[in-house]
């Protein structure tokens, strides 16, 4: 089963309601930032995108979502990432596995993230075209399907961000090496809630340099192209 949103009325109030049963929710974005970008041969969230560097498009997005705390987790490229965010509204985690891998980075938000929030959000630094209502329907098919995982899905294919609830952070700080996120996928498939998005360009992640002159040439032809 699918989840469907009315993309105007969640675009109209800017953020999905994120209450269950009168209570509200909390959500942590957990932005993984600390990646080397050797693929790319440069820092890739640095990149300029329609005038902001990526990962800036990505913080300014995700500020526009009822989210209760964004932890941007940085590696060895950590001073020119903060530098990126400067005045935004978030909160710098240093992974210290300097070669860690993505459930490395995860660990490092979950282990900053308070206990009492409902869930968490993993966001990856190098998706561009993350918005606030890709979030939104991420926000608002975990409030109302009960389900454990939720993951933006094109076409049958799974992506990010994906949105987990809070009773997997020990499962993820004790096992999965090696596998991360689609280990715990694999173990709990009736948690899994897809959520399918009609436009696949929001789902896609850069990682080499022709994936960077693509989202360039994208932005350059519509650069006001949503959901």
């Amino acid at each position: 089963m699918f989840f469907e949103v009315d993309l105007v009325h969640l675009h109209r109030r800017g953020r999905a309601d994120a209450t269950t049963a009168g209570k509200r929710i909390m959500i942590y974005a957990i932005i993984l930032a600390a990646g080397r970008s050797q693929r790319m041969g440069t820092q890739k969230l640095l990149l300029p995108l329609a005038r902001k560097p990526v990962i800036t498009r990505i913080v300014d997005e995700l500020q526009a979502c009822q989210l209760q705390e964004l932890l941007v987790v940085v590696g060895r490229d950590g001073r020119r990432i903060r530098k990126a965010l400067a005045g935004r509204s978030v909160r710098f985690l240093s992974n210290p596995e300097a070669e860690g891998d993505m459930l490395s980075s995860i660990r490092c938000g979950l282990r900053a993230m308070p206990a009492g929030g409902s869930g968490f959000l993993v966001v990856l630094g190098d998706q561009p075209n993350v918005t606030a209502e890709l979030v939104g329907m991420l926000i608002a098919g975990f409030t109302r399907s009960g389900s454990g995982i939720v993951v933006p899905t094109h076409r049958g294919h799974r992506a990010h961000p994906v949105l987990l609830a809070a009773r997997f952070r020990d499962e993820l700080m004790s096992g999965y090496e090696g596998v991360g996120l689609r280990g715990l996928l694999n173990a709990h498939p009736n948690e899994v809630y897809p959520v399918e998005i009609a436009n696949g360009a929001l789902l896609r992640d850069m990682d080499k340099p022709e994936d960077y002159q693509r989202e360039l040439a994208a932005v350059s032809d519509d650069l006001d192209q949503r959901i």
